[in-house]
């Protein structure tokens, strides 16, 4: 279970929000909406840990995170705006060596399939640098598939993706949710994934 109590953020003077509270359940999915600016992305990096929390409390497992942050970490995939891709490297070589810095095995043919899945067929050994950013996207995406994380904490997904990869990706999403995954994700796109979900908006 992942549960965020009482968060609250401030940008300088500027109160983004407060007392943010929800909980997520396997097989759950939340959806996080708001007008620009209100503070949607600074909300995922405080749930992802990446920013330092101002006042509340994020659990998981029952447990704070600040407890054990290794574990949380463990359990995590984190998509936000900056994909994190290397350019110079393709995009199968980008999925090997992302699972070798976290210690994690990942052969050849399974980052294969997971690139295939996403469209990028074909791709697969081009340097990153010359993709489209949808390409881009996706190659970052297929770490997704990759991954053992059961809470994916996913910022604007769908953007810069075609029809088809849109579908692709909400089959993505939808399988994990079906394995139990938990998913907060921000979307502009209307969202519309299996498993029970509800919306937060998001107001200062």
């Amino acid at each position: 279970m992942f549960s965020v109590s009482n968060l609250s953020c401030s940008k300088g003077d500027k109160r983004l929000f407060s007392g943010v509270s929800f909980t997520l359940q396997p097989g759950q999915w939340l959806h996080l909406e708001g007008d620009n600016g209100v503070g949607k992305t600074s909300l995922l990096r405080l749930a992802c840990g990446l920013s330092a929390l101002e006042e509340g409390e994020i659990t998981w497992n029952h447990q704070p995170v600040v407890q054990n942050p290794e574990a949380f970490r463990a359990d995590l995939a984190y998509l936000g705006h900056q994909l994190a891709l290397k350019e110079d490297l393709t995009p199968m070589e980008n999925l090997r060596a992302d699972a070798a810095v976290a210690g994690r095995p990942l052969k050849p043919e399974d980052a294969l399939k997971a690139l295939v899945q996403l469209g990028l067929r074909g791709r697969e050994h081009l340097p990153v640098r010359v993709l489209s950013q949808g390409q881009k996207r996706r190659t970052a995406l297929a770490r997704l598939l990759v991954s053992p994380a059961k809470l994916w904490i996913l910022d604007e997904p769908f953007v810069a993706l075609d029809a088809a990869a849109q579908n692709a990706l909400t089959q993505v999403i939808n399988s994990h949710l079906a394995h139990q995954g938990m998913v907060l994700l921000t979307s502009h796109q209307a969202v519309s994934l299996g498993g029970v979900g509800f919306s937060y908006r998001l107001t200062a």
